[in-house]
């Protein structure tokens, strides 16, 4: 394939670049997620349509990586391989090096779902646009979207499409909640079911059972409260919960003003620098793990898998395996409740605020792929009805039942799915293929059952008698009862800035690493400081942004801001 020369250069900028950052710097580690291909159409109505099950084999990268994937030898996989003909052929992100390699080389698999990486392949016109393909052959696909497909479009310059969103389904509602500050039950529990709202009632609770219980019944000294800061992974635990508990929406680094659509550097408000105040306070006082700030995502996990940790700050899935891991071994008293955290009670959780549907993360076909068609099918047919009720729910008969009209897990599979998710999905595959267009949890298909099976019913039947206890205490059924719901909140009209896209090689990218070093940098070091020196180490690092261009920074963000307002509304 030609390329023009400005492409060549941008390669050979890319090779140079790459070369001395790994002579500099040695590897780096990346993390999380999945994919499908099929010759079958399928209808917009869910058939299988006009389908050639002839067996073809479609190489596929994720930046994700999917600990559960057994190549498509569990049984969800080999039914899509059955009524499809495709094999998925994987490849998953070992190497935050790994897009830039392929662009290097151009050498592309067929399909590739690059996170927060996109930009770059579009760059590299390594991404084909998909709009005439979707049209031909995409029936499910524009059903699906709906009314969103102009959200689709790269750009306000650009109006191809070259990813087909799956990281949110469509017309979502969302049933339950994963975060972020979390309590063993046991804790809770012997605390007498205490009101727990802002960070001071959170820390009351750990103090008083760390208190009673300063080891395990094994003899292993019991931990407060751990984090994880290994990589990306800081800001989900140790960076977002300052934005989270300081009533702001989830903007990635940085917050909107919702009238204005001004924006700043989140760590630049004035009230997180008192969350981060709070972290200091805990280490202080010997509440905070002594290895959050240096532990490994294997050892965290381990570390909780033990029983032995208190209070976990986390999205769900960041620790889920611990948590089964606890459930295998009926440890449900020591697996966790969780709860809206705020500083303090002037601030409300906006972790329900609606973004809309948004285009962002998902998936794309290269321009090295051998046959698109074939690809497009195969998406598509993941988007049919047919599709995402066998991802969702599993094989007739095998993992649920159709009684009254009404599809029901069949209880010893929920059982599994409930005490033992990670087995179960390896073996099942269920879940495991949510690569392409699909619809939201609470959204009905033609026959009045759900396409997922995060329903409120089904929900409420998932948790287990300690997590009902729990919920109970507290007079609700589901954990997302205790946030404060969706309708309390406007509609935000830019999405999610988190997957806002701009160009690799931009100002704004260059600008966002020095930031993201300087915080990452900064952070551990003002949340481990004495307390003494907790001010004037907050005061350097706002000194240290300020000196490189943070106002800048934003400036540019705010372009990309307003340009997606406009495009999108």
């Amino acid at each position: 394939m030609k390329k023009s020369a400005a492409k060549l250069l941008a390669i050979l900028f890319i090779v140079t670049t790459l070369i001395t950052s790994l002579a500099a710097c040695g590897s780096g580690n990346n993390n999380n997620e999945n994919g499908n291909t099929n010759a079958n159409s399928g209808n917009a109505e869910g058939g299988a349509g006009e389908s050639s099950a002839e067996p073809i084999t479609l190489s596929w990268f994720s930046a994700d990586p999917i600990a559960t994937w057994n190549d498509m030898k569990d049984e969800v996989g080999q039914e899509i391989t059955k009524r499809t003909g495709v094999t998925l052929e994987p490849e998953f992100a070992m190497d935050a090096n790994r897009i830039a390699l392929m662009i290097a080389s151009g050498d592309y698999p067929d399909m590739i779902s690059p996170k927060g990486d996109a930009s770059k392949l579009v760059d590299a016109g390594a991404l084909i646009d998909l709009t005439d393909l979707i049209e031909e052959h995409g029936p499910n696909l524009k059903k699906v979207y709906g009314d969103y497909m102009e959200r689709l479009k790269w750009s306000k310059d650009d109006d191809s499409i070259y990813i087909l969103p799956s990281l949110n389904g469509v017309d979502q509602e969302y049933m339950d909640t994963g975060g972020t500050f979390h309590l063993q039950h046991q804790a809770v529990k012997e605390a007498g079911y205490p009101e727990i709202k802002t960070v001071k009632d959170y820390e009351a609770v750990i103090q008083q059972y760390v208190d009673s219980h300063p080891t395990t019944a094994d003899g292993q000294p019991t931990i407060g409260l751990t984090l994880l800061a290994d990589d990306w992974r800081i800001m989900i635990g140790v960076t977002n919960p300052a934005f989270i508990t300081t009533g702001a929406p989830d903007d990635g680094e940085i917050y909107i003003d919702p009238e204005t659509y001004e924006v700043t550097l989140h760590y630049r408000r004035p009230e997180e620098k008192e969350y981060f105040r709070w972290l200091n306070h805990m280490n202080d006082i010997g509440l905070l793990d002594p290895e959050a700030f240096v532990q490994k995502e294997d050892q965290y996990k381990a570390k909780i898998a033990t029983g032995r940790v208190v209070g976990v700050i986390d999205q769900d899935w960041g620790f889920a395996d611990s948590v089964n891991s606890l459930k295998s071994e009926g440890k449900y008293e020591q697996a966790y409740a969780r709860f809206p955290i705020t500083l303090t009670e002037e601030y409300k959780d906006h972790a329900l605020q609606s973004t809309g549907f948004m285009a962002g993360w998902g998936i794309g076909i290269t321009t090295e792929a051998e046959d698109p068609v074939r690809a497009i099918k195969f998406l598509d047919w993941l988007a049919s009805d047919e599709g995402q009720i066998l991802n969702n729910w599993g094989i007739e008969g095998k993992h649920y039942t159709v009684e009254d009209g009404k599809r029901v897990i069949i209880p010893e599979v929920l059982d599994k799915k409930i005490n033992d998710n990670t087995n179960f999905t390896k073996e099942t595959g269920i879940g495991m293929y949510s690569i392409s267009a699909r619809y939201g949890d609470g959204v009905q298909d033609s026959t009045g059952n759900y396409y997922t099976t995060t329903f409120p019913e089904q929900v409420i039947n998932n948790y287990n008698e300690v997590e009902k206890e729990t919920l109970a205490a507290y007079g609700v059924e589901r954990w997302i009862e205790l946030w404060p719901q969706k309708d309390e909140f406007p509609v935000k009209a830019w999405g999610a800035a988190w997957d806002l896209s701009y160009p690799s090689d931009s100002d704004l990218a260059i600008l966002y690493k020095t930031m993201e070093e300087i915080t990452r940098r900064s952070i551990p070091e003002i949340v481990l400081a004495d307390p003494a020196d907790f001010d004037a180490k907050w005061d350097e690092f706002m000194t240290e942004l300020e000196e490189n261009d943070v106002e800048k920074f934003e400036d540019e963000y705010e372009k990309l801001v307003k340009a997606r307002v406009e495009l999108w509304n």
